[in-house]
């Protein structure tokens, strides 16, 4: 049965193939040569009108796929969804319409530093300023106590306006503070400024071959500074007699700056003078009157008990001896006293604490002032051109003037004639043993010992040190070279 299906199946497909045929005979004809097989014999390939048509419907295909595919991709895509954004109602803040406030005008404040010489009306004038600019700034400063003690250096700011006028003026209330007058309102104003004050700390050293000016420069201390280290240490040594080749210091000071600038200098710390081979020590401290002074490292104060020499002298003119050709008299009479030969009107300072006990003229020693310091010891000063503003049964100070170099009397130049006299015996100011003063109490010993002296001198030894090393560094340096 189903073989009989298979060869009717068979008969019918034959069947529509020659039907096929038949009908489209004219096509056969002409493709029953095509073949796949390339070893096939056949003539070559030419183009008729049908195989232009099926190569322009080829063409037309890839055409339309190139245009339709891209549009029916694109239009595939799905567009994005726009972000929903919630709109929230504001309270906004009330605006108050307060007027700008004015713009500070650029204003140009010219500096004037004090020379010497100079007073406050002369700085006013060279800034075509009257005095009665000046008195209406002092009255609206109160009178500052800055402005009537003027000194050289000292910096004044002046602004002018467009007419010429004074608007305000700057000064120094002190170191720490700058006052400002403002002199362009209703009525003067008058502020002040505080100023960031420091000090800085130095230390230097410096060996003695000609000077101690010279020592101090290379050791780049000021002259101011190295007048002070002379001070501290006057009470000990004569740096016009004594001074030696070789000798030393070390020195721990500070200076002053403002506002980062430099000021002026400030005060020696602490410090070692080495002279003819003799140490000598200063050490800064606050005693329990809250009074610095200078201490050395045993706690005596430096300030003696008197002034080794009360007056700044250019040389020493005559000698304490028995007895001296006397230069106006011309006979051999004793010399009891030493002659500091100095310019007329140097000031002559009170050699140590005490009272006067006279002052007038003296025959020979002209205008004579005479000072009673204890029971047994007096100062006497002659020759003076005048003397100070003291009297008879008055204390002064250490320190303090009492006249002025001159040459009255037996003079024949401008000197101070001193003596220095124990129970009324004038003994000789240069050699004679002068007594020392009490150490520091007991207590304030201890402290000053343990917070000034044992880290200053620490300081001090290893300064010494690196340069005694470096010295012998350099000596062996040489010696190679050699």
């Amino acid at each position: 049965m189903a073989e009989t299906k298979r060869i009717a199946h068979a008969v019918r497909r034959q069947a529509i193939r020659r039907k096929a045929q038949r009908r489209h005979s004219h096509f056969y004809d002409r493709c029953a040569h095509w073949t796949f097989n390339r070893n096939a014999s056949h003539e070559p390939l030419k183009w008729h009108r049908e195989r232009w048509i099926l190569g322009g419907l080829a063409l037309l295909v890839v055409v339309l796929s190139g245009l339709v595919i891209p549009a029916w991709a694109g239009a595939m895509r799905t567009n994005p969804v726009p972000p929903v954004h919630a709109l929230l109602p504001l309270r906004l803040p009330t605006v108050i319409d307060t007027p700008a406030p004015p713009k500070a005008l650029s204003e140009e404040w010219q500096s004037v530093q004090v020379q010497p010489g100079q007073t406050l009306s002369d700085i006013f004038q060279s800034q075509g300023l009257t005095l009665t600019d000046l008195q209406h700034v002092m009255d609206a400063s109160d009178n500052s106590r800055a402005l009537h003690h003027i000194s050289v250096g000292q910096e004044f700011q002046f602004l002018i306006d467009d007419h010429n006028k004074l608007a305000g003026i700057r000064f120094d209330q002190d170191e720490n503070s700058r006052a400002t007058l403002r002199l362009d309102g209703d009525k003067p104003v008058l502020t002040a400024d505080s100023r960031a004050v420091e000090t800085r700390e130095h230390i230097a050293h410096g060996d003695i071959d000609g000077s101690l000016f010279g020592a101090g420069a290379k050791a780049g201390m000021s002259n101011a500074m190295i007048l002070k280290l002379a001070e501290v240490f006057k009470y000990d040594i004569d740096f016009v007699q004594d001074l030696r080749v070789g000798d030393s210091f070390t020195v721990i000071y500070d200076d002053v700056y403002r506002d980062g600038a430099y000021l002026r200098e400030g005060d020696i710390v602490a410090a070692e003078f080495v002279n003819q081979g003799k140490h000598y020590t200063a050490y800064r401290f606050r005693n329990s009157d809250g009074k610095f002074g200078y201490y050395s490292q045993e706690g005596r104060p430096l300030q003696g008990s008197f002034l080794r020499i009360p007056v700044d002298f250019t040389r020493i003119s005559s000698q304490f001896s028995a007895g001296r050709l006397h230069p106006i008299l011309g006979t051999m009479r004793a010399h009891k006293g030493v002659d500091y030969a100095a310019p007329t009107g140097t000031p002559i300072h009170a050699a140590g604490d005490g009272v006067v006990k006279f002052k007038g003229w003296m025959n020979g020693y002209g205008n004579f002032v005479v000072i009673q310091h204890n029971g047994t010891i007096s100062t006497a000063y002659g020759h003076m051109s005048r003397i100070g503003n003291i009297k008879v049964g008055q204390r002064v100070q250490q320190g303090s003037t009492i006249g002025f170099v001159g040459m009255t009397g037996l003079a024949t130049g401008p000197h101070l004639h001193y003596e220095f006299r124990v129970n009324n015996v004038q003994r000789d100011p240069q050699t004679v043993t002068l007594p020392k003063p009490e150490p520091l109490p007991g207590a304030q010993l201890a402290k000053f010992r343990s917070e000034v002296v044992a880290p200053q001198l620490a300081r001090i030894n290893a300064i010494t040190s690196n340069v005694k090393m470096a010295s012998a560094e350099h000596t062996g340096a040489r010696g190679n070279v050699e």
